[in-house]
């Protein structure tokens, strides 16, 4: 048979879990770390994606490509199909877009990204491609607006001598398809029609 405990043996255990209790809760807590200063911070502030990232998001993914350009001169048309892979990159910031046409004259590939700035309400694109050895700036001139993308040619310096150009971009068929004309600009400003992209959005 086992033995009753005495009532000061019980209290003495009492006692020290008591005292355990309270060594435990007095024990220091760890200090919280310290986030580091951002020393870019004050020469570049951080900025968050806005309206114009949500309208950029709506063209991830992977499409078709019928690309028609048209001559100067007036001539036929000329069709060539591709793809497209666009992917939003940064944070959410930027939308990335891989081209590639198959033509007579060889494989040929495009590299766009495209940006928003939330505090001017303006996109800003670059564009390089495998035919040549230079960078195409875009910008746009009105604060966006939410239905469509349109960006005129920009130069980084002062080039008089450099050619004018209007891009219009914009999204149909809910999301299913992009339709990007681009256009020449003349100097008594009439605008023509030298290339159109349809792009056609592809099942997963």
């Amino acid at each position: 048979m086992s033995r009753a405990r005495s009532p000061l043996a019980a209290a003495g255990f009492l006692t020290l879990a008591l005292l355990a209790a309270a060594a435990v809760s007095q024990e220091p807590k760890k200090a919280e770390p310290v986030p580091k200063k951002d020393p870019q911070q004050a020469v570049e502030p951080k900025s968050a994606p806005g309206e114009g990232q949500k309208f950029l998001a709506k063209f991830v993914g992977d499409w078709a490509v019928a690309k028609t350009f048209y001559p100067r001169d007036g001539g036929e048309p000329r069709a060539t199909k591709g793809t497209c892979k666009q992917e939003m990159t940064h944070g959410g910031r930027f939308l990335r877009s891989e081209f590639e046409f198959e033509a007579d004259a060889g494989k040929s590939t495009g590299t766009g990204v495209i940006g928003f700035e939330p505090e001017t309400g303006l996109f800003t694109s670059t564009w390089v491609d495998s035919r040549q050895t230079q960078m195409s700036f875009r910008k746009s001139r009105e604060k966006f607006a939410g239905e469509k993308i349109e960006l005129f040619g920009a130069v980084l310096g002062a080039e008089p001598t450099a050619r004018k150009s209007k891009t219009v971009t914009t999204l149909e068929d809910e999301g299913k398809k992009i339709i990007h004309r681009q256009y020449s600009i003349g100097t008594d400003g009439m605008e023509r029609l030298m290339m159109e992209l349809v792009l056609t959005k592809q099942a997963k």
